[in-house]
Protein backbone atom coordinates (compact mmCIF):
# COMPACT_ATOMS: atom_id res chain seq x y z
CA UNK A 1 0.00 0.00 0.00
CA UNK A 2 1.33 3.16 -1.31
CA UNK A 3 2.11 5.82 1.96
CA UNK A 4 0.78 9.26 1.51
CA UNK A 5 0.73 12.81 3.05
CA UNK A 6 -1.94 15.40 3.22
CA UNK A 7 -0.86 18.66 3.35
CA UNK A 8 -2.70 22.14 3.47
CA UNK A 9 -0.52 25.37 2.68
CA UNK A 10 -1.76 28.04 4.99
CA UNK A 11 -0.33 31.84 4.01
CA UNK A 12 -1.18 35.09 4.28
CA UNK A 13 -2.36 37.23 1.09
CA UNK A 14 0.71 37.54 -1.46
CA UNK A 15 3.27 35.67 1.06
CA UNK A 16 4.00 33.71 -1.61
CA UNK A 17 2.04 30.29 -1.65
CA UNK A 18 0.91 29.78 -4.88
CA UNK A 19 4.35 30.78 -6.25
CA UNK A 20 5.85 27.93 -4.01
CA UNK A 21 3.10 24.94 -5.25
CA UNK A 22 4.42 26.05 -8.63
CA UNK A 23 8.34 25.12 -7.48
CA UNK A 24 6.68 21.86 -6.36
CA UNK A 25 5.28 20.92 -9.26
CA UNK A 26 8.19 21.80 -11.22
CA UNK A 27 10.39 19.55 -8.76
CA UNK A 28 8.38 16.74 -9.28
CA UNK A 29 8.46 17.29 -12.98
CA UNK A 30 4.92 16.64 -13.32
CA UNK A 31 4.29 18.92 -16.17
CA UNK A 32 5.16 18.00 -20.15
CA UNK A 33 8.39 20.43 -20.50
CA UNK A 34 7.47 20.98 -24.08
CA UNK A 35 4.46 22.75 -23.52
CA UNK A 36 4.46 26.45 -22.77
CA UNK A 37 3.48 26.75 -18.83
CA UNK A 38 2.48 29.97 -17.31
CA UNK A 39 3.04 31.45 -13.83
CA UNK A 40 0.55 30.71 -10.55
CA UNK A 41 -0.63 27.42 -12.45
CA UNK A 42 -3.43 27.06 -9.38
CA UNK A 43 -4.73 30.39 -9.64
CA UNK A 44 -6.73 29.35 -12.93
CA UNK A 45 -9.52 31.62 -12.10
CA UNK A 46 -9.66 35.10 -13.80
CA UNK A 47 -10.42 36.62 -10.64
CA UNK A 48 -8.08 35.25 -9.05
CA UNK A 49 -5.08 36.24 -11.73
CA UNK A 50 -6.11 39.76 -11.57
CA UNK A 51 -6.61 40.42 -8.11
CA UNK A 52 -3.60 37.94 -7.15
CA UNK A 53 -4.91 35.84 -4.49
CA UNK A 54 -6.36 32.48 -4.19
CA UNK A 55 -10.15 32.69 -3.42
CA UNK A 56 -11.32 28.73 -4.55
CA UNK A 57 -9.23 25.79 -2.63
CA UNK A 58 -7.41 23.07 -5.45
CA UNK A 59 -5.82 20.09 -4.74
CA UNK A 60 -2.41 18.59 -6.61
CA UNK A 61 -0.59 15.99 -6.12
CA UNK A 62 3.00 14.42 -6.43
CA UNK A 63 5.03 11.58 -5.91
CA UNK A 64 8.66 12.09 -4.39
CA UNK A 65 10.43 9.48 -2.83
CA UNK A 66 7.69 6.59 -3.51
CA UNK A 67 5.65 8.83 -1.47
CA UNK A 68 1.93 10.36 -2.75
CA UNK A 69 2.15 13.76 -1.29
CA UNK A 70 -1.29 15.46 -1.47
CA UNK A 71 -1.18 19.31 -1.60
CA UNK A 72 -4.12 21.34 -1.28
CA UNK A 73 -3.89 25.62 -1.80
CA UNK A 74 -5.87 27.49 0.45
CA UNK A 75 -7.18 31.00 0.54
CA UNK A 76 -5.20 33.36 2.55
CA UNK A 77 -8.05 35.86 2.69
CA UNK A 78 -10.11 35.63 6.29
CA UNK A 79 -13.28 36.40 3.90
CA UNK A 80 -12.54 33.02 2.38
CA UNK A 81 -12.57 31.67 5.58
CA UNK A 82 -15.15 28.94 4.58
CA UNK A 83 -13.24 27.26 1.89
CA UNK A 84 -10.52 27.03 4.79
CA UNK A 85 -12.02 25.41 7.83
CA UNK A 86 -13.91 22.32 5.50
CA UNK A 87 -10.46 21.79 3.27
CA UNK A 88 -8.03 21.38 6.45
CA UNK A 89 -10.46 18.60 7.45
CA UNK A 90 -8.81 16.51 4.56
CA UNK A 91 -5.17 17.27 5.67
CA UNK A 92 -2.73 15.67 8.09
CA UNK A 93 -0.43 18.52 8.71
CA UNK A 94 0.35 22.21 7.46
CA UNK A 95 2.93 24.19 5.61
CA UNK A 96 2.40 27.71 7.43
CA UNK A 97 4.31 30.07 5.04
CA UNK A 98 5.64 33.76 6.36
CA UNK A 99 7.32 36.37 4.69
CA UNK A 100 10.63 36.73 6.44
CA UNK A 101 10.20 41.25 6.71
CA UNK A 102 6.37 40.50 7.61
CA UNK A 103 6.12 38.03 10.18
CA UNK A 104 2.78 36.59 10.90
CA UNK A 105 -0.29 38.66 9.82
CA UNK A 106 -3.72 38.62 11.38
CA UNK A 107 -5.74 36.53 8.83
CA UNK A 108 -2.50 33.72 9.35
CA UNK A 109 -3.48 33.53 12.98
CA UNK A 110 -7.23 33.10 12.09
CA UNK A 111 -6.20 29.84 9.50
CA UNK A 112 -3.61 28.79 11.70
CA UNK A 113 -5.68 28.77 14.86
CA UNK A 114 -8.19 26.04 12.81
CA UNK A 115 -5.58 24.06 12.06
CA UNK A 116 -4.19 23.50 15.44
CA UNK A 117 -7.72 23.10 16.64
CA UNK A 118 -7.80 19.87 14.32
CA UNK A 119 -4.37 18.61 15.94
CA UNK A 120 -2.24 18.94 12.57
CA UNK A 121 1.49 19.26 12.58
CA UNK A 122 3.08 22.26 11.34
CA UNK A 123 5.50 22.90 9.32
CA UNK A 124 7.20 26.68 9.34
CA UNK A 125 8.49 28.10 5.74
CA UNK A 126 10.20 31.52 5.84
CA UNK A 127 9.71 32.74 2.82
CA UNK A 128 11.33 35.59 0.98
CA UNK A 129 14.33 35.48 2.81
CA UNK A 130 16.21 37.29 0.11
CA UNK A 131 14.26 40.86 0.64
CA UNK A 132 15.59 44.10 1.89
CA UNK A 133 15.47 44.32 5.70
CA UNK A 134 14.15 40.73 6.41
CA UNK A 135 14.61 39.24 9.94
CA UNK A 136 13.99 35.12 9.41
CA UNK A 137 15.09 34.50 13.34
CA UNK A 138 12.51 36.99 14.60
CA UNK A 139 9.95 35.91 12.78
CA UNK A 140 10.92 32.33 13.85
CA UNK A 141 10.35 33.45 17.27
CA UNK A 142 7.34 35.30 16.73
CA UNK A 143 5.33 32.35 15.01
CA UNK A 144 6.76 30.00 18.17
CA UNK A 145 4.85 32.91 20.27
CA UNK A 146 1.74 32.70 17.89
CA UNK A 147 1.24 28.85 18.36
CA UNK A 148 1.64 29.47 22.48
CA UNK A 149 -1.11 31.90 22.13
CA UNK A 150 -3.53 29.93 20.37
CA UNK A 151 -2.73 26.56 22.92
CA UNK A 152 -0.58 24.59 20.63
CA UNK A 153 0.30 21.44 22.27
CA UNK A 154 3.78 20.83 23.26
CA UNK A 155 4.37 18.58 19.99
CA UNK A 156 3.20 21.35 17.67
CA UNK A 157 4.97 23.69 19.17
CA UNK A 158 8.42 21.44 18.33
CA UNK A 159 7.93 22.47 15.00
CA UNK A 160 10.50 21.94 11.62
CA UNK A 161 11.55 25.18 10.24
CA UNK A 162 12.74 26.10 6.65
CA UNK A 163 14.11 29.06 5.45
CA UNK A 164 14.24 30.19 1.78
CA UNK A 165 12.92 31.71 -1.58
CA UNK A 166 10.13 30.06 -3.75
CA UNK A 167 10.30 32.81 -6.57
CA UNK A 168 14.19 31.94 -6.36
CA UNK A 169 13.75 28.10 -6.11
CA UNK A 170 15.61 27.20 -3.15
CA UNK A 171 15.12 26.15 0.46
CA UNK A 172 17.34 25.24 3.31
CA UNK A 173 17.41 24.75 6.92
CA UNK A 174 19.86 27.47 7.21
CA UNK A 175 18.56 30.71 5.65
CA UNK A 176 21.97 31.91 5.16
CA UNK A 177 23.38 28.85 2.86
CA UNK A 178 21.40 29.05 -0.36
CA UNK A 179 20.93 25.74 -2.19
CA UNK A 180 19.38 25.80 -5.62
CA UNK A 181 16.53 23.19 -5.37
CA UNK A 182 13.47 22.58 -2.96
CA UNK A 183 14.64 19.15 -1.69
CA UNK A 184 14.71 20.16 1.86
CA UNK A 185 11.58 21.09 2.25
CA UNK A 186 10.09 17.66 0.28
CA UNK A 187 12.68 16.23 2.91
CA UNK A 188 10.88 18.21 5.66
CA UNK A 189 7.33 16.61 4.84
CA UNK A 190 7.92 13.63 4.51
CA UNK A 191 10.02 13.50 8.21
CA UNK A 192 7.58 15.47 9.86
CA UNK A 193 4.04 15.07 8.64
CA UNK A 194 2.88 12.10 9.75
CA UNK A 195 1.67 9.35 7.02
CA UNK A 196 -2.33 9.18 6.34
CA UNK A 197 -3.90 6.61 8.70
CA UNK A 198 -5.71 3.16 7.28
CA UNK A 199 -8.33 2.71 9.41
CA UNK A 200 -10.15 -0.45 9.06
CA UNK A 201 -14.08 -0.90 8.85
CA UNK A 202 -16.85 0.21 6.88
CA UNK A 203 -16.35 2.86 4.20
CA UNK A 204 -17.04 6.52 5.62
CA UNK A 205 -15.90 9.82 3.40
CA UNK A 206 -17.26 13.08 4.25
CA UNK A 207 -17.94 15.60 1.01
CA UNK A 208 -15.69 18.75 2.03
CA UNK A 209 -15.47 20.59 -1.35
CA UNK A 210 -17.51 19.92 -4.90
CA UNK A 211 -16.08 20.37 -8.51
CA UNK A 212 -18.47 20.96 -11.71
CA UNK A 213 -18.79 19.99 -15.34
CA UNK A 214 -21.21 20.27 -18.07
CA UNK A 215 -20.25 16.68 -18.65
CA UNK A 216 -20.85 14.89 -15.85
CA UNK A 217 -22.46 17.31 -13.49
CA UNK A 218 -21.42 17.78 -9.81
CA UNK A 219 -18.43 15.92 -8.45
CA UNK A 220 -18.08 15.50 -5.03
CA UNK A 221 -14.46 15.52 -3.44
CA UNK A 222 -13.72 14.70 0.17
CA UNK A 223 -10.90 12.63 2.20
CA UNK A 224 -11.52 8.82 2.64
CA UNK A 225 -11.74 8.70 6.45
CA UNK A 226 -12.14 4.90 6.64
CA UNK A 227 -12.28 1.53 4.82
CA UNK A 228 -12.08 1.69 0.67
CA UNK A 229 -14.58 3.18 -1.58
CA UNK A 230 -14.73 1.03 -4.41
CA UNK A 231 -16.07 1.99 -7.98
CA UNK A 232 -19.40 0.82 -9.24
CA UNK A 233 -20.93 -0.11 -5.65
CA UNK A 234 -23.98 1.01 -3.88
CA UNK A 235 -23.80 3.31 -0.75
CA UNK A 236 -25.56 5.62 1.68
CA UNK A 237 -25.40 9.51 1.53
CA UNK A 238 -26.07 10.76 5.19
CA UNK A 239 -28.21 14.30 5.17
CA UNK A 240 -28.00 17.07 7.43
CA UNK A 241 -31.16 16.08 8.68
CA UNK A 242 -30.41 12.30 9.72
CA UNK A 243 -31.96 10.66 6.56
CA UNK A 244 -30.22 8.29 4.38
CA UNK A 245 -30.04 8.15 0.52
CA UNK A 246 -29.15 5.13 -1.90
CA UNK A 247 -26.17 6.06 -4.12
CA UNK A 248 -24.23 4.44 -6.61
CA UNK A 249 -20.92 5.54 -7.54
CA UNK A 250 -20.24 5.65 -11.23
CA UNK A 251 -16.47 6.98 -11.45
CA UNK A 252 -13.79 7.23 -8.78
CA UNK A 253 -11.16 9.33 -9.75
CA UNK A 254 -7.80 10.47 -7.29
CA UNK A 255 -5.76 13.31 -7.99
CA UNK A 256 -2.75 12.90 -9.78
CA UNK A 257 -0.41 16.01 -11.01
CA UNK A 258 -2.40 18.49 -11.97
CA UNK A 259 -5.11 16.66 -12.92
CA UNK A 260 -6.86 13.07 -11.80
CA UNK A 261 -6.45 10.16 -12.80
CA UNK A 262 -9.02 7.35 -12.69
CA UNK A 263 -8.97 4.45 -9.40
CA UNK A 264 -10.91 1.42 -9.32
CA UNK A 265 -10.94 1.74 -5.41
CA UNK A 266 -9.37 4.55 -2.92
CA UNK A 267 -8.06 3.62 0.29
CA UNK A 268 -8.63 5.34 3.45
CA UNK A 269 -6.59 8.72 3.95
CA UNK A 270 -6.62 9.88 0.10
CA UNK A 271 -8.43 12.39 -1.47
CA UNK A 272 -11.00 11.38 -4.03
CA UNK A 273 -13.06 12.88 -6.83
CA UNK A 274 -16.68 11.10 -7.25
CA UNK A 275 -18.75 11.54 -10.30
CA UNK A 276 -22.60 9.96 -10.85
CA UNK A 277 -24.34 11.32 -7.41
CA UNK A 278 -26.89 13.55 -6.96
CA UNK A 279 -28.47 15.50 -4.53
CA UNK A 280 -25.71 15.95 -1.88
CA UNK A 281 -24.37 18.51 -0.07
CA UNK A 282 -21.05 19.54 1.54
CA UNK A 283 -20.60 18.03 4.92
CA UNK A 284 -22.99 14.63 3.59
CA UNK A 285 -20.96 11.57 4.31
CA UNK A 286 -20.87 8.64 1.74
CA UNK A 287 -21.17 5.60 3.84
CA UNK A 288 -21.76 1.69 4.17
CA UNK A 289 -24.99 0.72 2.69
CA UNK A 290 -26.08 -1.85 5.39
CA UNK A 291 -24.33 0.20 8.51
CA UNK A 292 -24.40 3.80 8.14
CA UNK A 293 -22.19 6.03 10.30
CA UNK A 294 -22.45 9.67 9.59
CA UNK A 295 -19.06 12.00 10.06
CA UNK A 296 -19.78 15.07 12.59
CA UNK A 297 -20.46 17.78 9.94
CA UNK A 298 -18.34 20.43 9.30
CA UNK A 299 -19.23 23.72 11.39
CA UNK A 300 -18.46 27.35 9.47
CA UNK A 301 -18.30 30.36 11.07
CA UNK A 302 -21.48 32.54 10.68
CA UNK A 303 -21.40 35.39 8.07
CA UNK A 304 -20.98 38.92 9.24
CA UNK A 305 -22.17 41.05 6.56
CA UNK A 306 -25.30 41.60 4.66
CA UNK A 307 -26.53 43.15 0.82
CA UNK A 308 -29.54 43.45 -0.49
CA UNK A 309 -30.03 41.98 -4.02
CA UNK A 310 -32.20 42.66 -6.59
CA UNK A 311 -32.77 42.88 -10.55
CA UNK A 312 -31.80 46.14 -12.21
CA UNK A 313 -34.98 48.03 -12.94
CA UNK A 314 -32.75 51.62 -13.70
CA UNK A 315 -34.11 53.15 -17.21
CA UNK A 316 -30.68 51.39 -18.86
CA UNK A 317 -32.34 47.61 -17.87
CA UNK A 318 -31.67 44.85 -20.02
CA UNK A 319 -28.91 46.94 -22.68
CA UNK A 320 -25.97 45.43 -21.71
CA UNK A 321 -26.47 42.14 -19.47
CA UNK A 322 -27.77 38.60 -21.08
CA UNK A 323 -29.53 37.27 -17.79
CA UNK A 324 -31.87 40.10 -16.04
CA UNK A 325 -35.02 38.44 -14.53
CA UNK A 326 -35.39 37.51 -10.92
CA UNK A 327 -35.55 33.98 -11.92
CA UNK A 328 -32.02 34.36 -12.97
CA UNK A 329 -31.02 36.10 -10.15
CA UNK A 330 -32.62 33.51 -7.83
CA UNK A 331 -31.42 30.66 -9.69
CA UNK A 332 -27.83 31.83 -9.65
CA UNK A 333 -27.78 32.85 -5.92
CA UNK A 334 -29.27 29.25 -4.80
CA UNK A 335 -26.78 27.68 -6.71
CA UNK A 336 -23.91 29.68 -5.58
CA UNK A 337 -24.81 28.38 -1.97
CA UNK A 338 -24.59 24.94 -2.60
CA UNK A 339 -20.50 25.45 -3.09
CA UNK A 340 -19.52 28.76 -0.87
CA UNK A 341 -20.45 27.26 2.30
CA UNK A 342 -19.87 31.02 4.15
CA UNK A 343 -22.82 32.64 1.86
CA UNK A 344 -26.28 32.59 2.66
CA UNK A 345 -29.45 33.70 0.61
CA UNK A 346 -33.02 34.63 2.24
CA UNK A 347 -35.88 35.06 0.03
CA UNK A 348 -37.68 38.77 1.34
CA UNK A 349 -41.12 39.50 0.82
CA UNK A 350 -40.55 40.89 -2.72
CA UNK A 351 -39.92 38.39 -5.34
CA UNK A 352 -37.25 39.77 -6.89
CA UNK A 353 -35.36 40.90 -3.50
CA UNK A 354 -32.83 38.86 -1.67
CA UNK A 355 -30.89 39.05 0.99
CA UNK A 356 -27.39 37.37 0.56
CA UNK A 357 -25.19 37.30 3.34
CA UNK A 358 -21.55 36.85 3.84
CA UNK A 359 -18.29 37.47 4.99
CA UNK A 360 -17.17 40.42 4.16
CA UNK A 361 -16.93 43.23 1.63
CA UNK A 362 -14.21 41.08 -0.63
CA UNK A 363 -16.34 37.90 -0.06
CA UNK A 364 -19.71 39.62 -1.37
CA UNK A 365 -17.58 41.63 -4.33
CA UNK A 366 -16.55 38.51 -5.70
CA UNK A 367 -19.75 36.88 -6.03
CA UNK A 368 -21.09 39.99 -7.85
CA UNK A 369 -17.91 40.33 -9.88
CA UNK A 370 -18.20 36.60 -11.19
CA UNK A 371 -22.47 36.97 -11.69
CA UNK A 372 -21.80 40.22 -14.44
CA UNK A 373 -18.67 38.67 -15.95
CA UNK A 374 -21.40 35.83 -16.44
CA UNK A 375 -23.88 38.09 -18.11
CA UNK A 376 -25.92 38.82 -14.96
CA UNK A 377 -27.30 42.41 -14.40
CA UNK A 378 -28.44 43.56 -10.94
CA UNK A 379 -28.74 45.86 -8.61
CA UNK A 380 -27.28 45.81 -4.48
CA UNK A 381 -27.53 48.16 -2.12
CA UNK A 382 -25.40 49.05 0.91
CA UNK A 383 -23.42 46.27 2.65
CA UNK A 384 -24.65 46.14 6.07
CA UNK A 385 -23.31 44.79 9.21
CA UNK A 386 -25.22 41.88 11.19
CA UNK A 387 -26.40 42.97 14.50
CA UNK A 388 -27.19 40.34 17.54
CA UNK A 389 -28.93 39.83 20.68
CA UNK A 390 -26.72 38.02 22.94
CA UNK A 391 -28.12 37.55 26.31
CA UNK A 392 -30.69 40.63 25.98
CA UNK A 393 -27.53 42.92 24.92
CA UNK A 394 -27.44 43.93 21.34
CA UNK A 395 -24.05 42.80 19.62
CA UNK A 396 -22.09 43.81 16.31
CA UNK A 397 -19.26 42.11 14.69
CA UNK A 398 -15.40 43.53 15.56
CA UNK A 399 -12.42 43.21 13.37
CA UNK A 400 -8.49 43.34 14.29
CA UNK A 401 -7.19 45.90 12.24
CA UNK A 402 -3.72 46.06 11.30
CA UNK A 403 -2.07 48.75 9.37
CA UNK A 404 1.48 49.25 8.23
CA UNK A 405 2.39 52.71 7.68
CA UNK A 406 5.48 55.17 7.49
CA UNK A 407 6.32 56.47 10.93
CA UNK A 408 5.33 60.42 10.14
CA UNK A 409 1.85 59.59 8.60
CA UNK A 410 0.66 57.38 11.68
CA UNK A 411 -1.12 60.26 13.41
CA UNK A 412 -3.27 60.59 10.48
CA UNK A 413 -3.94 56.87 10.36
CA UNK A 414 -5.12 56.67 14.23
CA UNK A 415 -7.36 59.92 14.21
CA UNK A 416 -9.09 58.09 11.15
CA UNK A 417 -9.93 54.74 12.62
CA UNK A 418 -10.81 57.10 15.61
CA UNK A 419 -13.82 58.51 14.21
CA UNK A 420 -14.93 55.16 13.43
CA UNK A 421 -14.73 54.17 17.13
CA UNK A 422 -11.28 52.25 17.06
CA UNK A 423 -9.40 51.15 19.93
CA UNK A 424 -5.93 51.41 19.25
CA UNK A 425 -4.14 47.89 20.64
CA UNK A 426 -0.71 47.98 19.40
CA UNK A 427 2.15 50.60 18.23
CA UNK A 428 5.00 49.49 17.16
CA UNK A 429 8.25 50.18 15.11
CA UNK A 430 9.08 47.59 12.05
CA UNK A 431 11.98 48.61 10.21
CA UNK A 432 11.04 51.90 8.88
CA UNK A 433 7.30 51.31 9.20
CA UNK A 434 4.74 52.08 12.28
CA UNK A 435 3.31 48.73 13.20
CA UNK A 436 -0.76 49.57 14.50
CA UNK A 437 -3.37 47.35 15.53
CA UNK A 438 -7.31 48.17 16.01
CA UNK A 439 -10.11 47.19 17.66
CA UNK A 440 -12.71 48.11 15.69
CA UNK A 441 -17.05 47.58 14.50
CA UNK A 442 -16.62 45.83 10.99
CA UNK A 443 -18.94 48.82 9.60
CA UNK A 444 -16.55 51.06 11.01
CA UNK A 445 -14.31 49.62 8.08
CA UNK A 446 -16.66 50.31 5.27
CA UNK A 447 -15.38 53.20 3.20
CA UNK A 448 -12.73 53.10 5.82
CA UNK A 449 -9.99 52.42 3.19
CA UNK A 450 -10.17 54.79 0.66
CA UNK A 451 -9.87 57.85 3.25
CA UNK A 452 -6.71 55.70 4.94
CA UNK A 453 -4.72 55.11 1.08
CA UNK A 454 -6.17 58.94 0.34
CA UNK A 455 -4.25 60.63 3.79
CA UNK A 456 -1.29 58.09 3.43
CA UNK A 457 -0.93 59.02 -0.27
CA UNK A 458 -1.56 55.23 -0.59
CA UNK A 459 1.92 54.16 1.45
CA UNK A 460 -0.68 52.34 4.13
CA UNK A 461 -0.45 48.46 4.41
CA UNK A 462 -3.79 47.58 5.72
CA UNK A 463 -5.34 43.95 7.53
CA UNK A 464 -7.92 42.87 9.16
CA UNK A 465 -9.89 40.31 10.35
CA UNK A 466 -13.42 38.94 12.28
CA UNK A 467 -12.72 38.84 16.29
CA UNK A 468 -15.71 38.47 18.30
CA UNK A 469 -19.33 39.96 18.73
CA UNK A 470 -19.19 42.46 20.92
CA UNK A 471 -21.52 45.04 22.21
CA UNK A 472 -22.74 47.62 20.28
CA UNK A 473 -20.81 50.99 20.11
CA UNK A 474 -23.22 53.67 18.97
CA UNK A 475 -23.40 55.89 15.81
CA UNK A 476 -20.73 57.39 14.20
CA UNK A 477 -20.51 61.25 14.13
CA UNK A 478 -19.04 61.93 11.06
CA UNK A 479 -19.49 64.31 8.16
CA UNK A 480 -20.56 62.58 4.74
CA UNK A 481 -20.42 64.58 1.68
CA UNK A 482 -23.96 64.58 -0.64
CA UNK A 483 -24.65 63.40 -4.21
CA UNK A 484 -24.79 65.22 -7.38
CA UNK A 485 -27.65 63.37 -9.19
CA UNK A 486 -28.90 63.80 -12.55
CA UNK A 487 -31.66 65.61 -13.36
CA UNK A 488 -32.53 64.53 -17.12
CA UNK A 489 -31.25 61.50 -19.14
CA UNK A 490 -29.60 62.03 -22.07
CA UNK A 491 -25.52 62.84 -22.97
CA UNK A 492 -23.29 64.47 -20.53
CA UNK A 493 -22.47 67.57 -22.14
CA UNK A 494 -18.42 69.16 -22.05
CA UNK A 495 -20.47 72.53 -21.72
CA UNK A 496 -22.23 71.48 -18.47
CA UNK A 497 -19.55 69.88 -17.07
CA UNK A 498 -17.60 72.57 -17.20
CA UNK A 499 -20.00 75.10 -15.59
CA UNK A 500 -21.32 72.73 -12.37
CA UNK A 501 -17.46 71.40 -12.14
CA UNK A 502 -17.27 74.42 -9.14
CA UNK A 503 -20.04 71.70 -7.79
CA UNK A 504 -17.90 68.84 -6.93
CA UNK A 505 -16.04 65.82 -8.12
CA UNK A 506 -18.13 63.80 -11.32
CA UNK A 507 -17.95 60.41 -11.97
CA UNK A 508 -18.89 60.13 -15.62
CA UNK A 509 -17.26 61.18 -19.05
CA UNK A 510 -17.89 63.59 -21.66
CA UNK A 511 -20.45 62.18 -24.45
CA UNK A 512 -21.81 59.73 -21.59
CA UNK A 513 -25.37 58.65 -21.78
CA UNK A 514 -26.67 59.27 -17.94
CA UNK A 515 -30.58 58.74 -16.91
CA UNK A 516 -32.94 60.92 -14.46
CA UNK A 517 -31.54 60.03 -10.67
CA UNK A 518 -28.15 58.88 -11.65
CA UNK A 519 -25.35 59.78 -9.17
CA UNK A 520 -23.57 61.34 -11.88
CA UNK A 521 -20.55 63.54 -8.75
CA UNK A 522 -20.02 64.20 -5.37
CA UNK A 523 -21.14 67.31 -4.18
CA UNK A 524 -19.44 69.74 -1.69
CA UNK A 525 -22.15 70.21 0.78
CA UNK A 526 -23.40 67.90 2.91
CA UNK A 527 -26.60 67.81 0.52
CA UNK A 528 -27.86 66.07 -2.19
CA UNK A 529 -28.24 68.53 -5.30
CA UNK A 530 -29.66 67.60 -8.70
CA UNK A 531 -28.03 69.21 -11.68
CA UNK A 532 -29.30 68.87 -15.14
CA UNK A 533 -25.52 67.73 -17.66
CA UNK A 534 -27.31 67.61 -20.59
CA UNK A 535 -27.59 71.47 -21.20
CA UNK A 536 -25.60 72.40 -24.65
CA UNK A 537 -24.58 76.09 -25.37
CA UNK A 538 -26.98 78.18 -26.83
CA UNK A 539 -25.77 79.50 -30.11
CA UNK A 540 -26.20 82.34 -31.96
CA UNK A 541 -25.12 84.47 -34.86
CA UNK A 542 -23.67 87.07 -33.39
CA UNK A 543 -19.75 86.88 -32.30
CA UNK A 544 -18.78 88.12 -28.87
CA UNK A 545 -15.01 88.09 -27.31
CA UNK A 546 -14.86 85.23 -24.71
CA UNK A 547 -17.68 83.15 -25.42
CA UNK A 548 -15.10 80.37 -27.25
CA UNK A 549 -12.69 79.64 -24.14
CA UNK A 550 -11.06 76.35 -23.82
CA UNK A 551 -12.99 74.11 -21.74
CA UNK A 552 -10.56 72.46 -19.10
CA UNK A 553 -12.17 69.40 -17.25
CA UNK A 554 -10.91 67.49 -14.26
CA UNK A 555 -10.71 63.92 -14.97
CA UNK A 556 -13.44 61.97 -13.55
CA UNK A 557 -12.90 60.14 -10.04
CA UNK A 558 -12.91 56.22 -11.06
CA UNK A 559 -13.93 53.45 -8.94
CA UNK A 560 -13.66 50.23 -8.53
CA UNK A 561 -16.69 47.48 -7.29
CA UNK A 562 -15.64 47.58 -3.93
CA UNK A 563 -15.30 51.03 -3.62
CA UNK A 564 -18.36 51.31 -4.84
CA UNK A 565 -20.30 49.33 -2.52
CA UNK A 566 -18.26 51.04 0.21
CA UNK A 567 -19.50 54.60 -1.09
CA UNK A 568 -23.32 54.18 -1.93
CA UNK A 569 -25.64 55.38 0.81
CA UNK A 570 -29.00 53.59 2.78
CA UNK A 571 -30.99 55.28 0.00
CA UNK A 572 -28.78 54.06 -3.44
CA UNK A 573 -28.18 51.37 -5.36
CA UNK A 574 -24.92 49.96 -7.07
CA UNK A 575 -26.14 49.18 -10.50
CA UNK A 576 -23.82 46.26 -11.97
CA UNK A 577 -23.92 45.29 -15.38
CA UNK A 578 -21.09 43.21 -17.52
CA UNK A 579 -20.07 46.39 -19.20
CA UNK A 580 -20.96 49.42 -16.40
CA UNK A 581 -20.76 50.42 -12.47
CA UNK A 582 -23.23 52.60 -11.83
CA UNK A 583 -24.64 54.66 -8.39
CA UNK A 584 -28.45 56.04 -8.52
CA UNK A 585 -31.19 56.63 -6.08
CA UNK A 586 -33.61 54.58 -4.95
CA UNK A 587 -36.29 56.72 -5.44
CA UNK A 588 -35.88 60.12 -7.23
CA UNK A 589 -38.43 62.57 -8.38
Amino acid sequence: MQSIRNIAIIAHVDHGKTTLVDKIIDQAHILDERKVRTELLLDSNDLERERGITILSKNVSIIYKGVKINIIDTPGHADFGGEVERVLNMADGVLLLVDAFEGPMPQTRFVLGKALELGLTPILVVNKVDKENCTPDLVHEKVFDLMFALDATEKQLDFATIYGSAKHNWMNTDWREQTDNIIPLLDAILENIPEAPYYEGTPQMQITSLDFTSFVGRIAIGRVFRGDLVEGKDYAICKADGSFKKVRIKELHTFEGMGKDRAASVRSGDICAITGIEGFEIGDTIADLVNPEPLTRLKVDQPTMSMLFTINNSPFYGKEGKFVTSRHLRDRLYKETEKNLALRVEDTDSEDRFNVFGRGILHLSVLIETMRREGYELQVGRPQVIMKDIDGVKCEPYETLVINVPEELSSKVINLVSLKKGDLLIMEPKGDLQHLEFSIPSRGLIGLRNKLLTATAGTAIINHNFASFSPYKGDFTEVVNGALISAEAGKATAYAIDKLGDRGVFFIDINQEIYKGQVVGENNRQDDMAINLTKGKKLTNVRKSGTDTAVNIAPKKEFSLEECMEYIKDDEYLEVTPLSLRMRKISFK
